[in-house]
């Protein structure tokens, strides 16, 4: 058997994942996985709290730095345990089995199937202003269920049927789905390309012209705005982590993995500022914050009504490459704990011939499904935010961890600027935990609450392994 197709971990007696990714999948995996629609929304938010275009910039180089911090500290653990489950395998690695299956229990539950619940209607949503058939306010079914009404959209209807088409084509093969993912991906980076491109170079509307420079001496309460811009801004970029679940799968994980964090990242970065570098040419920090949509606006500012429906179209096709991603990565999650006897023990199975995690695909597809049908996947997933930025948290920490509990280990690559760098990383996280915690404090109870359903769960599973 050749190296591009050697199976890893599994049973003996079972087929395992064959490792057929490569560095550009990888990096095209990390891309993909981040840019979906929020950076031709975001903008709008973070120019609504914060006075001056520079400090806006600002943010997207602090988020992108930070995020490449993550990325580089997330590398090191990658190449330590180069298999599938990523930060489930990390924090069981560093702290034991049940903060790694606590992990596992909520991306499941909410974390990554709502998430793709969510990536799966935004699609809906954009693909409903070109065909009215799937717009949200085009109801399919509404049903009174005693005190809740379920509605049931064409946004919803074809978050359904893009989960179901994605979720086949994953099913058939690790490239087959990073195939489409990258095809996907590598469209929408030439039409963010494109725009930047053309937008920098065109004459901008007047009423965009900036104006004389703002005071030197900024307004109280600045670090406050800051600070809710970098969240936005951080949420923007998250993804950044996508390539650790597959590392099982990649040919040369020891140097794959570490490009495609890296290179994905620092590709974001770059994509991010000369975007917003277009949206501040084409509009005042006021039409910024007074546009929903800060994309399509910046394009019919520049290019008329033409170009803001071309914008629309490239957000259809980042929106799909983000489900895509999502899906084929976060998979591969709950098959190493269903293999660990920690989940349910169907989902270990490897596919015979597709040599995919199907059984894994297809559960949490499901579920995203429901949510998405349900409607109620933005209500659970604000949840789950403060339990996911803690998981964050914990994972950098994990470095520090593994590097006193396992000083021997083989580590092909080490995290650059250690250890200034996971601090930096380690402290964004907990500043995020803790704004989290302050600004919604109910929510983020919630979610532990969430966290907490999994200890009963954990208890049951482990006395079952034993038996």
């Amino acid at each position: 058997m050749s190296s591009q197709e050697s199976p890893v971990s599994g049973p003996a007696t079972e087929p395992g994942l064959q490792r057929r990714l490569g560095a550009w999948d990888a990096t095209l995996i990390v891309i993909g996985s981040v840019i979906g629609t929020g950076i031709f929304i975001t903008s709008a938010d973070i120019a609504r709290v914060l006075p001056d275009a520079r400090l806006l910039m600002l943010v997207w180089v602090v988020g992108g730095l930070l995020s490449l911090a993550g990325a580089l500290t997330y590398a090191e653990l990658g190449v330590l345990f180069p298999d599938a489950g990523g930060m489930y395998t990390y924090l069981k690695e560093a702290y034991g089995p049940l903060p790694g299956f606590l992990f596992g229990w909520v991306s499941f539950l909410v974390i990554m199937s709502g998430g793709i619940a969510a990536l799966a209607v935004a699609f809906g949503v954009y693909l409903g202003s070109f065909f009215p058939y799937f717009a949200p306010e085009h109801v399919l079914a509404d049903l009174d269920l005693g005190g809740w009404t379920w509605t049931f959209s064409g946004a919803q209807l074809a978050a359904v049927a893009a989960i179901l088409v994605l979720t086949a084509i994953n099913y058939l093969g690790v490239r087959e789905g990073a195939w489409v993912q990258n095809a996907l991906t590598v469209i929408k980076i030439g039409a963010i390309v494109a725009f930047c491109g053309i937008g920098l170079v065109v004459a901008a509307p007047e009423a965009a012209v900036p104006a004389p420079a703002p005071p030197t001496e900024l307004p109280a309460g600045l670090l406050a705005a800051f600070g809710i811009g970098m969240i936005a801004a951080l949420w923007t970029y998250d993804g950044w982590y996508g390539a650790t679940f597959s590392a099982g799968e990649m040919r040369r994980p020891e140097r794959q993995l570490p490009i495609g964090l890296i290179a994905g990242t620092a590709v974001i970065m770059l994509l991010y500022l000369g975007l917003n570098a277009v949206y501040l040419r084409a509009l005042s920090l006021e039409e910024m914050a007074a546009t929903p949509r800060i994309g399509e606006a910046a394009a019919a500012a520049l290019f008329g009504p033409f170009g803001a429906r071309a914008i629309a179209a490239a957000v259809v096709v980042s929106t799909l490459g983000c489900l895509s991603a999502t899906i084929l990565y976060s998979s591969r999650i709950y098959q190493p704990m269903a293999r660990d006897g920690v989940f349910f023990r169907a989902l270990a199975r490897v596919h015979p011939r597709y040599r995919t995690p199907g059984r894994s695909l297809w559960a949490q597809s499901l579920w995203a499904m429901v949510l998405a049908a349900s409607g109620t996947y933005e209500q659970i997933y604000t949840y789950v935010v403060f339990a996911a930025v803690l998981f964050h948290a914990a994972t950098g920490g994990a470095v520090f961890v593994l590097r006193r509990k396992r000083p021997e280990a083989p580590r092909p690559y080490r995290v650059w600027g250690y250890p200034v760098v996971p601090i930096l990383f380690i402290g964004a996280s907990s500043v995020l935990v803790v704004n989290t915690l302050w600004e919604k404090p109910v929510e983020s109870l919630s979610g532990l609450g969430f966290l907490a359903l999994g200890l009963p769960a954990y208890a049951w599973w482990r006395r079952k392994k034993k038996r």
